[in-house]
């Protein structure tokens, strides 16, 4: 049996707190780690959880559009005292207008602010969006940067 003071998370309630709930303000992912007891956790394992949710591994606070995938290899990031450089890619069958409408709907819903076409600011960070290739076929490109 359990014992007093322990709790019970079933798997997928606990990888919707890791996901949704941390960087968000109150917890942290060390904390949870420190509190836990659960070394087990990796950052990789965190990144491809998000992803599954349905945002980048790179920022958990930008969501992955719908049929776009994020291509397993293609996530950089360098921490510098100036902020975080960020930079990955996703791949999908959907379409360029799609795409932009997509963004354009969401991240202003996230506290992102469109500054020109297809660049967003928010608080301390910048995020650009570039998409390449041909509807049915399209590569989009997220980079985060700091505000300059």
């Amino acid at each position: 049996m359990f014992r007093p003071g322990w709790r019970f998370f079933p798997v997928p309630a606990l990888a919707a707190l890791v996901v949704l709930g941390l960087g968000s303000g109150g917890l942290s992912l060390a904390g949870l780690r420190a509190s836990s007891g659960l070394p087990l956790i990796s950052d990789a394992l965190i990144g491809n959880a998000r992803a599954a949710a349905g945002f980048l591994s790179i920022a958990e606070d930008v969501p992955l559009m719908p049929g776009l995938a994020e291509s397993p290899d293609a996530a950089t990031v360098f921490d510098k005292p100036s902020g975080r450089i960020a930079h990955t890619e996703a791949k999908g069958k959907v379409s360029v207008a799609a795409v932009r409408k997509f963004y354009a709907d969401t991240l202003p819903q996230l506290g992102w602010q469109n500054i020109g076409p297809e660049h967003y600011r928010r608080e301390t960070e910048q995020l650009r969006l570039s998409v390449t290739g041909r509807d049915g076929a399209l590569t989009v490109r997220f980079e985060l940067l700091p505000n300059q």
